[in-house]
């Protein structure tokens, strides 16, 4: 059996250590997207708030490993990685790391230990289903739609070795999309803020909204300018914004 330290090494990437940090700050990453994707914020979050990002199976240096296409087991697996960690946790998820980190609330919650806060983005809510089925496309197809969404360099769609590593991975996260229902229950408890870029070709700001169902605590919206990676073009504004959002949960 796997210790709680090994589970938790697997599936944690700690970029930037902080010793002297109040809040962790837990990264969840897109379809097909890796830990690394939150490196930039990780470095420039003040020393009070340290990132943990998330490594999914399938990918980097956890590529020989099959991807996980169930949420509630990926939930399940980053919040066991999550017991070495003591202090208030924040949970961050992009587009389906957003669903994943709802997951993993929903747990905390259950057992005792809530997030401080739920930030979600670029990811419609639990409650505002569609029937996606982007794992049912066939090569082409999938490409045109990361080329779509915008999230992979176009060295990377021109690469064939890279694509034929990218692809698999992408497939099995968009299963797990497509596959995932919420399950009902309670609200949580703490506080969610979502972000949403205005021209997002997956998810309207109106469905953002929706999230504000799945908490009874303070919900806040804030929409960019941008696509589904609105991320990329904002990266300083982002840093300010969950610099304040999480000085403001520091006990």
């Amino acid at each position: 059996m796997r210790t709680t330290v090994t589970c938790s090494q697997q599936w944690i990437r700690r970029y930037h250590p902080k010793p002297e940090r109040r809040i962790t700050l837990v990264a969840l990453p897109h379809a097909g997207g890796s830990a690394s994707y939150f490196h930039p914020l990780s470095a420039a979050l003040g020393p009070h708030i340290e990132t943990l990002a998330v490594q999914y199976p399938g990918r980097h240096d956890r590529r020989h490993e099959p991807p996980v296409e169930d949420i509630a087991t990926l939930a399940d697996r980053v919040t066991d990685a999550l017991m070495p960690w003591a202090g208030p946790v924040a949970l961050f998820g992009h587009s389906m790391g957003a669903t994943v980190a709802y997951e993993v609330a929903r747990r905390l919650e259950a057992g005792g230990a809530p997030p401080a806060v739920l930030i979600v983005s670029a990811r419609r809510a639990p409650s505002a289903v569609r029937d996606d089925r982007f794992h049912e496309l066939d090569d082409d197809a999938l490409l045109a739609e990361m080329r779509v969404l915008g999230g992979s360099e176009d060295a990377i769609l021109l690469d064939e070795e890279l694509v034929r590593l990218t692809l698999p991975v992408l497939r099995s996260d968009f299963k797990a999309v497509a596959g995932y229902r919420d399950t009902g229950g309670e609200p949580l408890t703490c506080p969610i803020s979502a972000l949403v870029g205005d021209s997002d070709p997956r998810v309207t700001v109106d469905e953002m909204h929706t999230w504000a169902r799945h908490t009874e605590g303070a919900f806040s919206l804030r929409v960019f300018g941008g696509g589904h990676f609105y991320l990329t073009d904002h990266q300083k504004a982002l840093t300010g914004l969950f610099q304040t959002t999480l000085e403001r949960l520091m006990h």
